[in-house]
Order: C-alpha cells, then sequence, then structure tokens
C-alpha cells in the first residue's frame, strides 16, 4: 500500500505499525526464526514425510478461495484434487509448495519481478529451482519492507503511528473490572488483573522500538483494537505521543449521546488532563467497514463512485466547511477479499481523490497542526471499536478462564527474585489481544494450543513447574 502511492503524489495517508510485527519481519530477516511453514516449503517435494504431507495439504490452501486460488488454473486444480481426495504425486506436492508462497506474495511483486513472473508464466511442472526463486523473492521482499515505510515517512506524504507493542488491550491491563464500565453486564474473572505499569511498558517500549526504526519518536498512536479508557491516559501522554483514534461509538459515549452527530464526529477533540494534553480522532465507522468488509463484493467502479457519493453528500451536509472524515481500518482484513489483492480498487480510489475537487487527504499530524481541536471531552468512556465495550476479550466462560491463568502467571513472575528479560518478554507476549479474541471462538483450537504452550513456557523460564490445567485443552 505504500509503494502505490509513489504514482499518487496528492495521496496522503497515515499508516499504523505493530512492533511485534515489525520484529517478526526482522527475524526472518536474520534467519533468526524457525517457520513450520517455512521449513517444509523449503524441504524437496520428493524427501517429504507423511506427516509433511498432511500438514501442507491441510495448511497450503489457505488463502482466499475465489479471489485467489480459483485465478491460478494449476492451484484451483490441486484444491479440487485434493477436496475430491485424491492422491497426490511429488510433482503435485511441489507445485502446491509453489503456488502457496506465491500466492502470498502481492501481485505487483509477482508482475514487476522478473524471475517471479517467470515462475508464474511457466504455471506448472516446477523444478526445486523455481521454488528456491520464490522462496529467496519472498525474504528479499520482506527486507524491503521497513526501509520503504522509513523512505516515504520522510518525503511526508505518509504519517505513521504505533500500538502498543504486543497488541494488548490497554484498558484491561490496568484492570479487568474496567470491562464493566464499558457494559455492565460483562462477567468478569474472579480475581482482577489489575498491572496499569504493565500497560505503560507496552507503550513505552513501541515508542523505543519506532524511534530505533525510524529516528523521529511518532506522534500518533493507535491502541490496539482502538481500546481506550480513562486509565491509560496519562501513560500515553507522558510517553509524547500527541493523538490517538478510535471508534466513534466511543465518542458518542463519551458525551452520552444517544444519536449519531457528524457534526461532532468530524473534527478531532482535546482530552486536557493533569498530565497535559492529547488529541483524539474518531473513525467513521459507516464509512471505514465499507471499505473493510463491503466494497470487495462490488465492482471496483461501483465501490468507488459509492465512496465518492458518500463523500459528496456529507460535503454538501456541511456546505463546503472543512471537517475531518477519519478512515480507519485492519489492513490485514480488507485486501484478501478483492480482487487482485485490491489493486485495482485502490488505483482507481487513489486516481479519483487525486482529482477531487472536494475532498484533500491529509495526515492526522498535518490535519491537527493546521486545525487544531477545539471541542474537549472531559472523560472518555471506556471501549474498543467493536460495539464500544471489550465482549470479544472478556466476558465468556473461556475469555474469562484464560484471563485468570494470565493472572496466576502474571503472579508467579512477581515472586521470582531475577525472572530475566526473556520471561518478562513472555509475560507481555501473553497480554496480547488476539488469545483472547479467540477463546471461545477458537475454530480448531489453535489459539488455545499457543497460548498454553506460552504459558508453560514461562513457567519453565521461571524454572516453576507448570500448573496442570495447562495440559488440557481450554476450548470447547
Amino acid at each position: 500500500m505504500v509503494q502505490i502511492l509513489e504514482n499518487y503524489p496528492k495521496i496522503k495517508q497515515t499508516f499504523n505499525v505493530v512492533p511485534s510485527l515489525f520484529e517478526q519481519i526482522e527475524d526472518y530477516n536474520t534467519g533468526r526464526i524457525k517457520d513450520k511453514f517455512l521449513e517444509l516449503s523449503k524441504k524437496p517435494a520428493n524427501q517429504l514425510s507423511a506427516s509433511d504431507k498432511e500438514f501442507i495439504l491441510q495448511n497450503f490452501f489457505s488463502i482466499n478461495g475465489a479471489k485467489v486460488i480459483h485465478t491460478f488454473p494449476r492451484y484451483y486444480q490441486l484444491n479440487a484434487k485434493k477436496l475430491n481426495n485424491q492422491q497426490f504425486t511429488d510433482q503435485d506436492f511441489l507445485d502446491l509448495q509453489v503456488y502457496f508462497n506465491l500466492a502470498w506474495i502481492d501481485p505487483s511483486f509477482r508482475q514487476n519481478i522478473p524471475e517471479l513472473k517467470k515462475v508464474v508464466l511457466k504455471e506448472r511442472f516446477f523444478s526445486e529451482e523455481d521454488k528456491a526463486v520464490v522462496l529467496d523473492k519472498q525474504l528479499a521482499i520482506l527486507k524491503e519492507i521497513i526501509p520503504a515505510y522509513r523512505n516515504f515517512s520522510q518525503n511526508n506524504q505518509i504519517e505513521i503511528s504505533v500500538t502498543p507493542y504486543y497488541h494488548p488491550i490497554l484498558p484491561l491491563l490496568c484492570s479487568t473490572n474496567i470491562a464493566k464500565e464499558a457494559n455492565r453486564k460483562t462477567v468478569l474473572p474472579k480475581e482482577e488483573f489489575n498491572f496499569p505499569l504493565d500497560a505503560k511498558y507496552q507503550i513505552d517500549s513501541a515508542i523505543d522500538f519506532y524511534k530505533q526504526r525510524f529516528k523521529d519518536a511518532p506522534l500518533g498512536m493507535w491502541p490496539s483494537e482502538e481500546g481506550v479508557s480513562e486509565h491509560i491516559l496519562p501513560f500515553i501522554i507522558e510517553a509524547g505521543i500527541k493523538w490517538i483514534v478510535t471508534d466513534e461509538a466511543i465518542l458518542f459515549k463519551s458525551l452520552k449521546l444517544k444519536k449519531r452527530d457528524t457534526k461532532l464526529l468530524y473534527q478531532p477533540h482535546l482530552l486536557t488532563r493533569k498530565s497535559g494534553a492529547l488529541n483524539v480522532v474518531f473513525r467513521d465507522r459507516n464509512l471505514s467497514d465499507m471499505i473493510g468488509f463491503v466494497y470487495h463484493g462490488m465492482k471496483e467502479i461501483d465501490a468507488v463512485n459509492n465512496f465518492l457519493s458518500h463523500l459528496q453528500n456529507i460535503d454538501k451536509a456541511f456546505k463546503g466547511k472543512d471537517i475531518l472524515v477519519t478512515i480507519a481500518m485492519d489492513g490485514e482484513n480488507a485486501w484478501e477479499y478483492f480482487r487482485n489483492d485490491g489493486h485495482d480498487f485502490l488505483n482507481l480510489f487513489y486516481t479519483r481523490l487525486s482529482e477531487c475537487d472536494f475532498v484533500k487527504t491529509t495526515t492526522v499530524s498535518e490535519y491537527l497542526k493546521l486545525n487544531p481541536a477545539k471541542n474537549e471531552i472531559k472523560h472518555l468512556a471506556a471501549g474498543s471499536w467493536i460495539y464500544g465495550e471489550f465482549g470479544k476479550w472478556i466476558g465468556n466462560p473461556h475469555k474469562v478462564k484464560a484471563w485468570e491463568w494470565l493472572l496466576e502467571a502474571r503472579k508467579a513472575i512477581d515472586k521470582t527474585k531475577s525472572p530475566g528479560d526473556l520471561a518478562w518478554k513472555q509475560m507481555y507476549i501473553l497480554e496480547g489481544s488476539d488469545w483472547y479474541w479467540w477463546y471461545g471462538e477458537d475454530p480448531d483450537g489453535s489459539f488455545d494450543r499457543l497460548f498454553r504452550l506460552h504459558l508453560a513456557n514461562l513457567y519453565k523460564m521461571l524454572k516453576i513447574e507448570a500448573p496442570a490445567y495447562l495440559s488440557n485443552p481450554l476450548t470447547p
């Protein structure tokens, strides 16, 4: 998405990075990581064991079928063969190894890197040398990611904001009881998880990580899952962050409004507290979710026309006044579901926005510099982008139990005289939001297995015997 902007100098955007994801990219770049997918991709097809083959058949079709697999005749054929329980030859497994890795590489790279284009045109009967080309180029592309963000931020076309290091729900680290502030019906753990300094660490370490990669400090922060509350504001302000983004539901809850009010939505707001001041922008949920979840089912021209018609209606309603319409969405949700990985939509979208006379794209900091927030919010309501509450991460019996297990682990680390940096890192990883997102909704139990493995590893680092309950699945 950053590289596309090279062709659209009028388009400015704010991109958000999660340090733990960048850390993983760097681990690939330096070869520090072991990855079963990568190891089994590298393994010669004629040397695959029965268990290797089973893993590949189960996992190497894990990409959008209609928008990706079906666009490659040979990949489609292999998928049909698997669905019909037909026997795979060594050549079938080799072609599958190639296609799984090739399909996850962005179409622009497949088209513009000659070696990859040659493999794409070959279509089938790949050799081990062809596979090596794909895997080598895959890692070469990974090495370009962080420099690309850095280069584009230096020319002021993009702003880069940051998320707390391991993507935790910050308010719940401060206190799981805050979930009741967002929804009084929330079922809480037997004992409160209450470690605000963990929230502070997740913020501060993210900013340190950012400074090391981009030299300057970030001005903006996207709290994980747009989860906010009053409790986290001092840590964010003291860290030097100037603005945060969250969902429009939080604005209307904060102001105790029952009806949506776009006059309030389409402007930044100020949070003035003892520790300092912080700007907050609220995303237009409808427009953001149209891109994230709706437009992939439409023709590109119809989707772009629809979006611009909404902007035109907003412009008419405000009669040319200067307003800020914030579009904020998770990057991984959208593009796999769009045709051609979203390139057709984005190129048309950016072309039309560049030509538009009633819209100007901007970064958040650029807008705030020219248009300081005028309205103050005295109390920021607790909640996230999902229904303005935290029910996706706490409340059902499995999520609650996971928080109780986390608390036991947190107590164990506090009782240890010298836990060490690695143990603390393991603890902070366990505070990441997705463990709790999936509890009770984990399709194949993989998040449950990984969470229990991470917990067991923490106890091992502390030289404490892991609790017996970690041997049994929590997911139903």
